[in-house]
């Protein structure tokens, strides 16, 4: 009786195994379709491509190639309507002659409008007349603002005091005095060390300079406004500059 359960028993457990294995499917490993498609790839035949015509254009004219012209405003304020109207030669003269650009004051909405132009030649000198009179209406000299035309390592940077350090009141006030000094002499000293040009417009601070000499003035005036004496700020300074004097 036993042998007999046992029998039935694994009859039963072959039949299960069976319906299980039917019940799966078998997928195939990525190993072997990974080479059956090499081996496809090395019977396809490797016969040389067709040769196909190359298109030709005809070459574009120098009016189409430039595009349609560009314009750039920059708003003045009203502190600076006399010094715009006073200097207004020296700035449309460079403008006109040397960058082949147009340049006009807008009463209505008081702005300065360049334009590009058919005697344009260099598309980036329509920045560079921007830079020159943006400069010159946060109040740089036109001479200095000039440089920003004939050079192209020079830039301008603009911060806020209290971007630096959030102060108020009494405590701001005695911070921009700590960067111009008694008389504008702090102010000159770091200009003249760093070889920048600095204004201060209330709590803005704009400089003026190549990107290295940027970085030495905004060192030394953000050192200022957060408390260090002068006399320390001007031996940090003369040491940074006499150091990159040397490597170049």
């Amino acid at each position: 009786m036993d042998t007999e359960q046992t029998k039935v028993s694994a009859d039963v457990v072959v039949t299960e195994s069976k319906n299980d294995e039917d019940s799966f499917t078998k997928v195939k490993s990525k190993k072997t379709q990974k080479r059956k498609r090499d081996q496809d790839g090395a019977d396809m035949d490797t016969g040389e491509p067709m040769a196909t015509k190359r298109p030709q254009f005809p070459p574009i004219s120098g009016d189409k190639l430039k595009g349609p012209d560009e314009m750039r405003k920059i708003a003045v304020p009203a502190h600076r309507y006399t010094p715009l109207k006073e200097n207004w030669m020296k700035i449309f003269t460079p403008i006109v002659e040397n960058l082949q650009l147009q340049v006009r004051f807008n009463l209505k909405t008081r702005n300065v409008e360049i334009k590009t132009c058919k005697e344009t030649q260099d598309i980036g000198s329509l920045t560079k007349a921007a830079d020159f009179v943006r400069a010159f209406i946060l109040g740089f000299q036109v001479e200095d603002a000039l440089t920003l035309i004939r050079l192209d390592e020079l830039f301008l940077e603009s911060f806020d005091v209290t971007d630096v350090k959030p102060l108020k009141g009494d405590h701001l006030s005695r911070a921009i005095g700590r960067i111009a000094g008694k008389g504008g002499k702090t102010k000159f000293t770091i200009e003249n060390v760093t070889k920048t040009r600095i204004v201060l417009a209330d709590t803005k601070v704009h400089i003026l300079g190549s990107f290295q000499n940027i970085k030495m003035a905004r060192t030394a005036i953000c050192n200022l406004i957060l408390g260090s004496p002068p006399s320390k700020v001007y031996g940090n300074i003369r040491v940074v500059a006499s150091r990159t004097a040397e490597r170049f």
